[in-house]
């Protein structure tokens, strides 16, 4: 669509007016120049005759504005609010007078206690006013509050939008003040209003967030006509706030629809905004959530490794980077984690592992998930050298000595019967193999590796890896990895845990189910 959007934010006027305590001129100014540098075409700064502190601050912003921006100031229909409005905002470059009233029959008869024709009458008027002292090149715009619940009266509404253009309106906004149905009764509404304008007039909409539809709504009133988006940053508002920024302007960009946004501060001012607010991001906000970029099911992790890298995931609606975050999408492991998760976290911890060592020590990581629910890093590493370096069987080493050049004692339990004998070889490794055979545990070396890593890697003094690479009796490789001090008592150690393996994976002469 060739039709850009208008963001219209409202942060510094309905988002300030919901908090518990409102931002000073100091805050106001900070956000307003961050609204600035994210390449807003209007804000909202403020409703002057709400207080003197407000006028101030609204009258401060609109003398700082820059020259490509639209800013404005909320009143209702009546003179003085139009008038302290004006005076506030008069000096900005694109001033803009922004009035409302509803024209809701609930509200006119259990809120206004007044007739339709009368606050119509009085909508015009407003207008016409405001057009008469506001400079030529200013704005006026008009909300019709309430407009979600005007469905039963919208055609007579339509009749006096018109009117109000009339009388100087440019800007036609249509409130879903309080959301109570479902978006496409919204839409609907708003594109009969779009088609009952003059072309010339911008339709706008102002979506608050009762029933969590704020963002389907704008979304979908833009595809309908509604050129000026109403939004808030980190979605604050009255209630349930407002139209969330950030959810908007991504949603069009994935729809590819072009906006003039600096797409790459949205998460730093969604930090900077939650702090000066005191209102705290929910964890599984979209976007900018904690939990955003959280995967837990073993195929959701699956699917989010292998497109990391993408500009949209498997598991994502897109890259993090693009809204400022790191683009690292968080792996955690929980019972329904599989071994995709151990390998990218392990690896990602500088340890070394292979996607077969993640398969075979899946169903321990598991077991201890279902115990105690998501496991932190350190759970995770202590459990990764408890079924890598240190693996639980039926072969215990005790001892393995070199007693002259190329003769060994090996001592050693398996199922708690003691084994303890000399043996010759070319090497500790040989040698070590020898013995086992000896004592009737043959085993087929592929071949072994040694590794140098560091200490604090390790454990203390650690510094030394062996790798034992043995064939099962399917012929599968099976990895078996030691540390030790030394080299020579890696290489042995390595060779055990590997037993304990194949010992473990054949138990009752079966393959263990993995």
């Amino acid at each position: 669509m060739s039709r850009k959007p208008f963001f219209y934010d409202i942060t510094l006027r309905d988002g300030n007016q919901a908090l518990k305590k409102p931002w000073n001129l100091e805050e106001k100014e900070k956000i307003f120049n961050t609204l600035i540098e994210l390449n807003v075409n209007g804000i909202e700064i403020g409703f002057p005759h709400a207080s003197n502190m407000d006028f101030e601050s609204t009258r401060h912003l609109a003398i700082i504005a820059p020259k490509n921006v639209v800013v404005s100031g909320l009143a209702r229909t009546k003179k003085e609010d139009i008038d302290d409005c004006n005076k506030a905002i008069c000096e900005a470059f694109k001033p803009r007078i922004h009035t409302f009233v509803t024209l809701s029959p609930f509200h006119l008869e259990y809120v206004l206690n007044k007739s339709y024709e009368e606050v119509a009458r009085n909508a015009v008027e407003a207008v016409k006013y405001a057009r008469s002292i506001l400079k030529k090149e200013g704005e006026i715009e008009f909300s019709v509050e309430h407009f979600g619940d005007c469905g039963e009266n919208l055609d007579e509404v339509i009749k006096t939008l018109n009117e109000i253009v009339k009388a100087g309106a440019t800007i036609i906004n249509l409130p879903n003040t309080v959301e109570r149905y479902r978006p496409k009764h919204l839409v609907e509404m708003v594109e009969k209003v779009y088609k009952a304008m003059p072309n010339d007039i911008t339709i706008s909409v102002h979506n608050h967030n009762d029933l969590g539809m704020a963002t389907a709504t704008t979304v979908e009133s833009y595809f309908v006509g509604a050129t000026q988006l109403e939004c808030c940053l980190n979605g604050l508002g009255e209630r349930c706030g407002n139209t969330n920024f950030y959810e908007v302007a991504v949603a069009l960009h994935n729809c590819g629809v072009e906006t003039d946004l600096n797409y790459s501060k949205f998460y730093e001012t969604a930090v900077m905004i939650s702090e000066m607010s005191k209102v705290e991001i929910p964890e599984k906000s979209p976007l900018i959530g904690k939990e955003a970029l959280a995967h837990r099911s073993g195929i959701h992790q699956d699917g989010a490794i292998k497109t990391k890298d993408m500009e949209m995931g498997a598991y994502r609606p897109i890259k993090p980077s693009m809204i400022g975050r790191e683009n690292t999408e968080q792996i955690g492991f929980t019972s329904q984690s599989g071994k995709t998760a151990i390998f990218d976290i392990i690896s990602g911890a500088n340890y070394p592992i292979t996607m077969q060592e993640a398969i075979r020590i899946t169903p321990y990581f598991k077991q201890k998930a279902e115990l105690v629910g998501e496991l932190n890093l350190d759970e995770m590493i202590k459990l990764y050298f408890d079924t890598v370096f240190e693996v639980k069987g039926p072969f215990k080493l005790i001892t393995f000595k070199e007693l002259s050049k190329d003769k060994y004692k090996l001592k050693f339990e398996y199922n708690e019967k003691l084994f303890e004998l000399e043996s010759n070889g070319n090497g500790p490794v040989d040698a070590c193999l020898m013995g086992l055979r000896q004592a009737g545990f043959e085993q087929k070396l592929l071949h072994y590796e040694q590794k140098a890593l560091d200490e604090d890697k390790l454990g203390s003094g650690a510094h030394a890896m062996s790798v034992i690479y043995f064939e099962d009796k399917e012929k599968n490789q099976i990895i078996a990895r030691a540390c030790d001090t030394s080299t020579q008592k890696a290489n042995v150690k390595a060779i055990f845990n590997g037993l304990n393996i194949l010992s473990n994976s054949y138990k009752d002469g079966l393959p263990r189910v993995q």
